[in-house]
């Protein structure tokens, strides 16, 4: 691949075959980092499988020196999926080195990904080392990770807080890397403190004055603190940059990083301006959005721009004339394209199996035999409550009740009873199954109100003290029949836990969420780490 090839900044009417860009993938690691988005193996796991049938390049799994249990989630990671090349993440730092190359070894294509700060902010109040040094580490650990890689692999180093750096030591920095065995050199705005005219000068300057840099890939890693991670991308990518760093729905530290699905749309959409292509299947860039959405509880706003709801919604007259005549009138993509359907396929409780299947597999899911009667069974529950079935219903019954996997010893709702009114307390009644065989009634008599009044009684029959500390709920759907989404956060013994429910009835999804709290409780898995993570 070549990197020195600069694009010019106006429209590029080229018809000349289109140069790849290489898309690294940050979720597992990066977006992670965002408050409340941590997950366990299994949903780490999850979540990677799709990133390869998305058709990411590189999939950045973690960093494993951080706890046990990332270095047991990145080698996991590296020795299931295949066809994309696995990254670990390493400070230079000879115990992190080893780690993330013993995580990522077994992979099929193994990469490790050594970073080192070289801002004078950050020289100067975080590391206390000189130039100099600097240089030294970055040789020498490179140079450590390039001997461990050897044939297998390829190493990646970072410069973090790249744009805050001064130009001519960035290049000696670069220049070093580069000699001592790095095959990408990654040119972070850590910060988001960049714009695009900025950062792409950075990136044209390091093009042209670092002596090497047609050895090595140029990457980019752009936070959105000031809401540019995406343009700042897009402008480095104009002149010479062929990787850029992102992450699903663009989570990720503070405000987030450069979002892949809008990052991918743009150079898709604009082939004629940029003239470069990406491996991404763009019809999965939906279900990837709503798979990470659901395992996090970060929800997708509306808005958003690719994966929101709203993204392919008309409303005012005036646009639905035009779509109907001619959807190019105000859509500058089709729906298909990302993995939305044009319109809802309406479905009730007359719609067939067949009809369910070829609508799950127009949403972007392949579904095995097992998962499809799952998914028929739920449906026909939620079809005798609702008399339209809606895309978001579907997605929600695959998210929750097909694909998420359900331990031995976790407690299911079997069927509830609540009784409440105006100054008087409510008389609840639950009865809970957990495992095969063991099940259990009980009635409450306290709370204020019906959702007080079922937390306290899953309290007692879970035998689990817990605190909530937040408790939300919205409409999945439209309609005065449409699927509840409960989320709550709760604490336990000074951790945070979150949970999920939907159903029509908003008591129940209540009774699902606090349930699936208790599950998590039981696994041990968290909402948040005691560890702090690093930037890049």
């Amino acid at each position: 691949m070549t990197t020195g090839t600069s694009m010019n900044t106006t429209t590029n009417t080229s018809t000349s075959t289109p140069m790849n860009i290489t898309i690294f993938d940050t979720t597992l690691r990066d977006g992670e980092q965002s408050p409340g988005a941590s997950m366990d193996l299994h949903e780490k796991l999850e979540v990677a499988r799709m990133l390869a049938t998305l058709g990411v390049d590189v999939i950045e799994a973690g960093f494993p020196v951080i706890s046990p249990g990332d270095f047991d989630a990145v080698r996991q990671i590296a020795e299931s999926v295949r066809g994309t090349s696995v990254c670990a993440l390493a400070r230079c730092k000879l115990q992190d080195v080893q780690a993330a190359w013993d995580a990522i070894k077994n992979a099929e294509k193994p990469r490790l990904h050594v970073f080192l700060a070289t801002s004078e902010i950050h020289r100067k109040f975080k590391l206390r080392m000189t130039t100099q040094e600097i240089l030294q580490h970055t040789e020498g650990y490179i140079r450590m990770a390039a001997k461990l890689c050897g044939e297998r692999g390829d190493v990646e180093f970072s410069a973090e807080d790249a744009s805050r750096t001064e130009p001519e030591f960035l290049c000696e920095v670069i220049e070093t890397a580069i000699r001592a065995g790095a095959r990408t050199v990654n040119i972070p705005d850590t910060v988001g403190y960049a714009v695009p005219t900025q950062y792409a000068g950075l990136i044209r300057y390091l093009m042209t004055n670092v002596p090497n840099i047609h050895d090595a890939i140029v990457s980019v890693h752009c936070h959105n603190d000031l809401g540019v991670a995406v343009a700042n991308s897009l402008a480095a990518i104009e002149v010479g940059a062929r990787q850029v760093e992102c992450t699903l729905n663009g989570i990720g530290e503070r405000a987030g990083n450069c979002a892949l699905e809008e990052l991918v749309m743009m150079l898709n959409v604009r082939r004629d301006y940029y003239n470069v292509a990406t491996r991404i299947c763009t019809e999965k860039l939906v279900p990837a959005s709503t798979l990470l959405a659901g395992i996090t509880g970060l929800e997708v706003p509306r808005n958003k721009a690719i994966v929101g709801r709203n993204a392919f919604a008309h409303e005012a007259g005036i646009h639905q004339d035009g779509v109907l005549k001619n959807p190019t009138t105000y859509e500058i993509m089709r729906p298909e394209q990302v993995g939305f359907q044009q319109t809802d396929l309406v479905l009730g409780k007359h719609s067939g199996r067949a009809a369910l299947l070829r609508k799950a597999e127009k949403l972007g899911y392949e579904l095995n035999e097992a998962q499809q009667n799952r998914l028929f069974e739920v449906f026909k529950t939620l079809a005798d409550r609702k008399k339209e079935v809606y895309d978001a219903d579907i997605h929600s019954l695959i998210q929750r009740s097909v694909l998420q996997e359900k331990a031995a010893n976790h407690w299911e709702l079997v069927r509830y009873s609540c009784e409440s009114g105006s100054n008087i307390k409510p008389n609840v009644m639950l009865e809970l199954r957990r495992g095969d065989t063991v099940s259990t009634t009980s009635e409450v008599r306290e709370g204020d109100g019906p959702i007080d009044g079922i937390f306290n009684a899953i309290c007692q029959m879970c035998k689990c003290e817990m605190t909530c500390r937040d408790y939300r709920v919205h409409s999945v759907t439209v309609g005065h029949d449409a699927q509840g989404e409960v989320n709550v956060t709760v604490e336990h013994n000074g951790s945070e836990f979150r949970g999920r429910g939907v159903s029509t009835d908003c008591v129940e999804a209540s009774i699902l969420a606090f349930l699936d709290a208790v599950n998590r409780i039981l696994a041990g898995t968290p909402t948040s780490s005691a560890h702090v993570l690093p930037r890049s």
